[in-house]
């Protein structure tokens, strides 16, 4: 239905008169007028043909029939439901309603009545309805005040172009009306909608039949839902269909009972057996109204209310039974073998996964460090039985061969007093931090006026020196260990620290760095008793002060002459006119008694060989001089003893396996030596073999013959040594060991 709108103007929100709208002398004609206007409406959006095409019916008693017979169509189109009445209704009163409110919108003096989309559609709908009620009906009939009563009040132009008279005024409008068209505001496009059933939000209901027919068709009934579970016995099966047939059984039964008519039950009879009153008939209306409750249909149960399920929720399946319901094919029957298979379809991929990763993880791996390893015997014990030697009776000492090991000790092996032994110490201080080398005497050295004075003491060992003399390094030194002139040692302590006490401190500091944890030196020259050290500490620093080539020609001098000393100066220690003696120092005092620290040498295999040997604390003799005797004497024969019993014997034969090099995964190349290795011992030593790389590292591959390191026995300057060799090729670790080491 189109209608057009126009704006909305002050003139309609004022206030209007209403007008009575004509009465209607006959009902039967308003009612016709309802059903020709529910004719219009629906067939509002139909061509019509023009009002001056149609043709007249002469009597108005055809009109109205015909007007009935018009909307019989319309109405039985349509379902007559409450929509379409609304519908009706509500287009009748549009059309009553309208003569009213045009009748208000009469032109305002001096204003210019403005079109509205009332104006400009209810003369064409009055029009068509007057063509439609004047064909059959006269002039004083109800059907013409309709088209009377829908003119419009306003000034409006009609659809056929003539006047329109306002029922209030009785008179016309003359008012020109231009052929021109008018500019319409924008139409509006309204649809009639059909009518449509209200949506209601129920719950899904399952179809089946109503009570009545369920009686004839027992296979429509509510289905259980029964998953396939293969896993369950046949007996339990049997069991659970024989359960669920009489669950069936029960229900039809149950769907029988509620299906059949009831009896009718009989009224009490009055008492005193009267007999019952006749009741008035029902009225026709009450009559009419139980056929048709009887025939009305009833909604059956499910559509009224949504079937609940009784099946209970299941526990998930394993893979197997899933795959078995959604194929509908059964599992197989669960047995080892199957098991055992399915697990090594499972595990198998898994697995050789993992072994390719382990495989490429050990071969990108570094290989370990070779290690070259001693399988040889580790010692070696001299020939001969055990050594012995002529140890003195009284107080202490030990024998050393250098580099090889100690020959033995003997006595308590403790701190004792070491008279002018100390100047060992005072020497080897001097020349470490004055080094002399070669032919050097090093620098002059003035005597001072103490060292002058002190030369002068009767009770003590001097040198007979001047003040104002100048003396080398060297002179000095030998005026120190060979008269043993404590007049000297205290004026090198008092040139090299600037004083006798910061001297001594360098002294037991020196120590120290020695090793020598038992000693302890309060003066440079060892006069006082309070210098005390052990045999194992004088041997450690014998070793080291004998190291200075100026230091081994002074102590192995049996006298010396010194310029500006008169005459020539003998050494104490006489034991140097022994052959093989070499020193060192001697040193006598009534606390100390006869001490002497020496030197000797042997040869051993064509090369010398260096015994170190201390005695101390002889006091077997009636004065100072025979106890320092008695110990030069002991020190001789520990000496003899010494020099007879060193030898040398083969240790390591050239050609013999001494060990091999281990790769880390298993792999051994065996070593040999490449020359026969003597060692220097006694009777009863053990000597001990060190096989090493000699500080290179070990290779990982390398020809027969290739020398990888070295066997060694013994330490310092009696050290020996012999390289050793491949005895076949070495190799890297195959793809199988590096494979499978673990490490």
């Amino acid at each position: 239905m189109f209608r057009t709108l126009a704006p909305r103007t002050p003139e309609d929100d004022a206030p209007k008169q209403a007008v009575p709208a004509p009465a209607s002398t006959d009902a039967p004609g308003g009612d016709r007028l309802k059903a020709a206007v529910a004719a219009w409406v629906a067939s509002a959006d139909d061509e019509e043909p023009e009002s001056g095409t149609e043709s007249e019916p002469e009597t108005g008693s055809e009109s109205g029939s015909g007007a009935e017979s018009a909307s019989e169509p319309a109405a039985s189109e349509e379902p007559a439901d409450a929509s379409d009445d609304a519908t009706v209704d509500e287009a009748v009163g549009e059309a009553v309603d309208e003569p009213a409110d045009e009748a208000v919108d009469a032109p305002v003096e001096g204003k210019a009545p403005a079109e509205s989309w009332f104006a400009a559609r209810k003369p064409v709908e009055a029009e068509k309805a007057a063509a439609r009620s004047d064909a059959g009906s006269d002039a004083g009939t109800d059907v013409e005040d309709a088209p009377a009563a829908a003119a419009p009040a306003s000034g409006a132009r009609p659809a056929s172009g003539g006047s329109t008279e306002s029922p209030d005024s009785g008179s016309a409008a003359d008012e020109p009306v231009a052929d021109e068209p008018v500019d319409q505001p924008t139409a509006m496009f309204k649809i009639v909608r059909p009518p449509v059933a209200p949506v209601v939000d129920q719950p899904t209901t399952a179809l089946k039949l109503p009570q009545s027919l369920r009686e004839d068709y027992d296979s429509e009934r509510t289905s259980t839902f029964v998953p396939l579970r293969a896993d369950i016995p046949a007996e339990r099966k049997a069991e659970r269909k024989a359960e669920e047939a009489q669950a069936a059984r029960q229900a039809q039964v149950a769907r029988q009972a509620q299906a059949a008519p009831k009896a009718p039950v009989p009224a009490p009879e009055p008492a005193g057996g009267a007999p019952e009153a006749p009741q008035a008939p029902k009225a026709p209306q009450a009559a009419e109204a139980a056929p048709a409750q009887a025939s009305a249909p009833v909604p059956p149960a499910s559509l009224v209310e949504a079937e609940r399920t009784r099946q209970q929720p299941l526990p998930p399946l394993p893979p197997l039974d899933l795959l078995a319901e959604l194929t509908n094919t059964p599992p197989p029957k669960p047995n080892a073998l199957r098991t055992t298979a399915r697990r090594v379809r499972i595990w198998t991929p898994l697995v050789v996964l993992l072994l390719i990763v382990f495989a490429i993880v050990q071969m990108v791996r570094p290989l370990p460090d070779p290690v070259l390893t001693l399988s040889a015997s580790p010692t070696f014990t001299f020939e001969g039985g055990e050594l012995q030697m002529p140890w003195p009776n009284e107080g202490q000492g030990a024998v050393e061969v250098e580099g090889v090991g100690s020959m033995g000790m003997y006595g308590p092996q403790k701190p004792a007093p070491i008279a002018s032994v100390t100047k060992t110490m005072t020497a080897y201080v001097i020349l470490r931090d004055h080094p002399l080398k070669g032919s050097q005497k090093g620098p002059e050295i003035e005597i001072d006026q103490k060292a002058a004075e002190q030369g002068k003491a009767e009770h003590e060992s001097t040198a007979a020196v001047q003040e104002g003399q100048t003396y080398t390094q060297k002179e000095l030194l030998e005026l120190l260990m060979i008269p043993s002139a404590n007049n000297v040692a205290r004026l090198l302590a008092r040139w090299d620290a600037g004083s006798e006490a910061a001297f001594v401190e360098k002294m037991n500091a020196a120590a120290k760095d020695l090793g020598m944890t038992q000693s302890t030196y309060t003066d440079p020259s060892g006069l006082l008793d309070s210098t005390v050290s052990t045999p194992q500490d004088q041997l450690k620093l014998a070793k080291a002060v004998m190291q200075y080539d100026v230091f081994r020609e002074i102590v192995n001098m049996p006298n010396v002459t010194v310029d500006g000393i008169p005459g020539r100066i003998e050494n104490n220690n006489n034991i140097l006119l022994k052959p093989g003696v070499s020193g060192i120092k001697t040193g006598s005092s009534t606390p100390a008694g006869g001490n002497l620290l020496w030197a000797a040498n042997t040869i051993v295999d064509g090369e010398n060989r260096r015994i170190l040997g201390i005695v101390m604390g002889s006091k077997d003799a009636a004065d100072l001089g025979k106890k320092l005797q008695l110990a030069i004497d002991n020190s001789y024969l520990l000496i003899q003893q010494a020099q007879k019993d060193v030898t040398s014997a083969v240790v390591v034969r050239k050609g013999q396996v001494l060990g091999h090099i281990d790769d880390g995964l298993g792999g051994l190349t065996p070593v040999v030596a490449t020359k026969e290795l003597k060692a220097i011992g006694w009777p009863g030593l053990k000597v001990k073999l060190e096989l090493n790389s000699g500080g290179k590292a070990v290779p990982h591959s390398g020809k027969a013959g290739d020398v990888i390191g070295q066997v060694s026995i013994g330490t310092g300057v009696g050290k020996v040594s012999a390289p050793v060799a491949l005895e076949k090729d070495l190799v890297e670790p195959g793809f199988d060991k590096k494979l499978t080491r673990l490490g």
